[in-house]
């Protein structure tokens, strides 16, 4: 079963994300902030795909995200933004940062699946070039 991290300071949010996820056919792991998901990162976990909100404490979710980008080695791994934040400009940032997708909260299950989709075909057919 292929394994998606969720990292969202939102409990009711990542409930929601993990009943989807379920839903889907994907074993969920979440992470309340970007430390967290970075240390699971660095200790040598790699999930099928990565669902990160932008707004988190502390360390924001585009700070994650660039991190990650920045690493090579992380190169395969799909990100999916999910934020509340709907400017054009916020899309943009993370797309140019190197998110592989873009979901405005709430999000519907049909939604989601695209997304992960998009992700993972977008990330392998980067890796193919």
């Amino acid at each position: 079963m292929p394994v998606a991290w969720y990292t969202d300071d939102d409990e009711e949010m990542t409930r929601a994300v993990r009943l989807m996820l379920r839903l889907l056919n994907y074993e969920m792991r979440s992470f309340y902030n970007a430390r967290s998901t970075a240390r699971a990162l660095l200790a040598g976990e790699l999930p099928d795909v990565l669902l990160l909100d932008i707004n988190l404490p502390e360390v924001t979710g585009m700070d994650l995200l660039e991190f990650i980008r920045r690493r090579k080695h992380w190169d395969r791994l799909p990100i999916v933004m999910i934020s509340s934040e709907t400017t054009d400009a916020q899309v943009d940032e993370t797309s140019a940062l190197g998110a592989d997708a873009y979901l405005f909260k709430p999000v519907t299950i049909e939604e989601l699946e695209g997304a992960i989709k998009k992700a993972r075909t977008r990330r392998e057919s980067m890796l193919r070039s």
